[in-house]
């Protein structure tokens, strides 16, 4: 070849490559100047969902509310593994570049624009993928779209690395990328898979996290085990090409499984899921209008909530500065809870070990010699169709294909023949695969104990734990704040706190004997069921609270009344509904779990209630103080009298229905509380005490037609206090929490009432107490 040609093809080659550079960088001048790329603000959050966060009081993110499950960590807190194995694979010059690798630049442009890879065939440098963010190519119409999006990525990596450090873009990238199973962002990655913070990856951890964002379905290895091991494996490869780990370091976490402790983030997972779901009610509410409520008195007190507590309805309230409302599954917000993240685990530990491991079989056993189970063989044929018409119709089977145009007789067809059906089970999976017809599905999931546990701190309400069903997933239906269930014999400190106001003392004595009501001409006498020998002995008000007599509680009732129960009961924070009639002395008042719980919240507090408290305050994003919250503390009744209501019921721990706390579950110190049970043992309760902590249960059917057969087995001294019981016992095991056997009850200032109640009555009692040393013991709970 002649110079002379050989000198032309030199200039013609480097005339075109510079003209090619001077092309693309006239072309990203231009993009620089006249595209809108996007601001400091915008680079550092891009258009992404964030996760509204729910933090525990002891500083644990328990749950989040989310679009895209994405919550933003800080470089530091994210371990060097993942950050080396994302450089090693992803961006190896990561170090280097300005942005651009204009090493794969010709590959880049080759696979884009002639072979129509919209992927770039990986050639993206880590900031280029997180300029892409905000270009999203589901957009993408054409390739020409495709070349001014590429140049508009291109100009923001520029802007990206001009603006921020390496560290600084590598953990936005991170922050950002796609990890599949719902989880965006390291964070919710490492949660999801390994149940791990961000900083505590190993080096198989992060490599396999790494291999995932390529192809986040193929390489999730819940789905392709295989292929994601062997993903995960380069990835490992590549951190030792690049320097990062040793061979030795190599060889071990390639020859390591990949061990998972998967679980999705979604809104069915997690701890406190029925607290988190109370909250985004709490959050979203509209005013109230008095059609969506069964009573008046109900609708009064979320009218006075909505006037008076500034959490209820809060995203209805408040706006942002430009006006827009805040969004909880998008705005990141931070929401600081009363949850202490080791007592809701405790609590619902309990729940499940006792009603799953326990309760929930013993009722199965039962249900295997009843012809119509889950309901009573004497139910009547017009209530059992009546009960299964109505659940047929609220199914979500019935719905859906109501809405799809199909008749009723058609649907309703369906429901004798047999489908496969994943059903809850209490069993490691929480789920069973099986056959039946729906309308066998229906007795099944009525056949299901449901339960509901709170535990709220004595003097500041503020609530600790919170338990509103055995299985979020399957039962959404929130036990302590929606529903309402006859309270039985936990109503009847309410009398006994009257009397204690008016002068009474535990050791004052009465007659047990029964009582006879006149009311508009019509007798009404409670059931007792008071031994026999009991019957016309004179006794303290202390053994009748003790032994739950019904005897004595209409005694009490006599001398005071229903209107004056009743007033008591709200004093002590009671908003329900409650009908002024004698009977209330024996408990049929329907009352949330909640608000029983926060009243006898009262004795401990030395007689000042307080409102629950869910809620301490809300910040943005950026950590902004958005609102903070109180609650509201009122004297109900005085300190004497919340001190002899102590002393009241630590007797039925002692000596009384609660007394199995102290032989079963060798529950020591000083504890007060109270058991109930409700007609047919369709409500079992306990709601007790110590000086540090409240905390009740509830366990019954789905309807009150779903009971145990005998009163020893469904009573509230063995369906509900168990759970309490075990609660307690790991609470005391926890030094963190600062619950000891030691804590005691203070007596008001001056106060000297001998409460032994020794004059004369104290053989009675030990006798009594004798006739009570079964292990089940007899509940006296029951009501004409």
């Amino acid at each position: 070849m002649k110079d002379s040609t050989r000198k032309k093809i030199i200039i013609w080659f480097w005339a075109l490559l510079s003209a090619g550079i001077i092309a693309v960088a006239g072309l990203l001048a231009a993009v620089w100047f006249f595209a809108d790329i996007p601001s400091f603000s915008e680079l550092e959050h891009p258009n992404n969902n964030l996760a509204t966060q729910l933090i525990s009081v002891d500083g644990e993110v328990i749950s989040t509310f989310h679009v895209e499950n994405r919550t933003y960590v800080q470089y530091q807190d994210i371990s060097p593994n993942v950050v080396n194995a994302a450089i090693a694979t992803e961006d190896a010059r990561f170090e280097s570049h300005c942005g651009i690798d204009f090493q794969s630049l010709g590959r880049v442009i080759f696979r884009t624009l002639l072979m129509g890879d919209s992927s770039q065939g990986g050639g993206s440098t880590i900031t280029q993928q997180l300029a892409k963010t905000l270009y999203p190519r589901q957009d993408v119409d054409n390739k020409l779209q495709m070349v001014w999006i590429k140049l508009r990525e291109w100009a923001t990596a520029i802007k990206l690395e001009r603006s921020y450090t390496k560290n600084e873009i590598v953990s936005m990238y991170l922050n950002s990328v796609f990890f599949g199973s719902g989880a965006y962002g390291i964070k919710a990655a490492s949660e999801t898979y390994f149940s791990k913070q961000p900083s505590e990856l190993n080096i198989q951890e992060a490599a396999t996290l790494i291999g995932i964002i390529n192809k986040p379905t193929r390489y999730n290895p819940v789905l392709h085990y295989d292929q994601s091991k062997s993903r995960r494996d380069l990835v490992i490869s590549r951190m030792h090409k690049a320097g990062y780990i040793t061979e030795e370091q190599m060889a071990e976490a390639q020859a390591s499984a990949i061990e998972l402790r998967f679980q999705v983030q979604d809104h069915n997972s997690g701890i406190a899921p029925y607290f988190r779901d109370m909250i985004r009610r709490e959050m979203s509410a509209k005013p109230p209008r008095r059609n969506q409520y069964l009573t008046n008195d109900d609708f009064v007190a979320d009218t006075i909530r909505w006037r008076e507590d500034p959490f209820f309805g809060w995203l209805t309230k408040n706006s942002k500065p430009s006006g827009e409302k805040y969004n909880l599954d998008r705005d990141g917000l931070k929401i600081y809870v009363t949850i202490n993240s080791h007592m809701q685990r405790y609590a619902e530990e309990a729940v499940c070990e006792y009603l799953g491991g326990y309760l929930q079989p013993a009722f199965n056993r039962e249900l295997r010699h009843r012809s119509r189970a889950p309901f009573p063989d004497d139910i009547e044929d017009a209530t059992y169709q009546t009960l299964m018409t109505q659940a047929r119709k609220w199914s979500d089977r019935y719905r859906t294909q109501r809405k799809a145009g199909l008749s009723e007789a058609e649907i309703l067809s369906q429901f004798d023949k047999p489908v496969q059906m994943r059903v809850f089970a209490w069993n490691k999976k929480g789920y069973a695969d099986t056959l039946m017809t729906p309308d066998d599905s229906i007795k099944y999931y009525k056949s299901i104990l449901r339960a509901a546990f709170m535990a709220i701190e004595p003097g500041t309400g503020e609530v600790r734990a919170y338990v509103g069903g055995p299985n979020y997933r399957y039962f959404k239906y929130d036990n302590v704040r929606q529903g309402k269930r006859q309270v039985g014999s936990t109503v009847k400190p309410f009398l006994y706190t009257l009397a204690m106001q008016e002068g009474m003392t535990p050791c004052d004595k009465v007659v047990n004997m029964p009582q006879t009501f006149v009311v508009n001409g019509d007798t009404w006498t409670p059931r007792s069921t008071d031994n026999p020998k009991d019957i016309g002995r004179t006794v303290t008000l202390k053994w009748g609270l003790t032994h739950s007599s019904n005897n004595i509680s209409a005694y009490l009732m006599k001398q005071f009344g229903p209107t004056a129960m009743a007033s008591m009961m709200r004093k002590m924070g009671v908003t329900s509904h409650i009908d002024e009639v004698y009977s209330l002395c024996v408990g049929p008042a329907d009352l949330t779990l909640c608000e029983m719980v926060a009243a006898f919240n009262t004795f401990p507090s030395k007689g000042v209630h307080s409102t629950p408290l869910f809620v301490t305050r809300i910040e943005d994003a950026e950590g902004n103080l958005l609102a903070d919250f109180t609650n509201k503390h009122t004297e109900a009744i005085s300190d004497r009298t919340a001190y002899l209501m102590v002393n009241l019921m630590q007797g039925v721990i002692d000596q009384g229905t609660g007394r199995r706390l102290r032989f079963r579950y060798n529950l020591k110190g000083e504890i007060a509380g109270k058991t109930g049970t409700t007609n047919d043992n369709s409500d079992g309760w306990f709601i007790g005490y110590t000086p540090k902590i409240t905390a009740g249960v509830w366990v019954g059917g789905e309807d009150r037609m779903v009971h145990f057969k005998e009163l020893a087995m469904g009573s509230g001294s063995n369906m509900a206090l168990p759970i309490w019981g075990i609660f307690m016992n790991k609470c005391l095991a926890d030094p963190e929490l600062d619950i000891r056997e030691y804590d005691t009850f203070e007596a008001p200032a001056g106060m000297n009432l001998d409460l032994s109640c020794t004059g004369g009555d104290k053989e009675t009692d030990e006798e009594v107490a004798a006739s009570y040393a079964g292990e089940d013991g007899d509940e006296d709970d029951f009501f004409n």
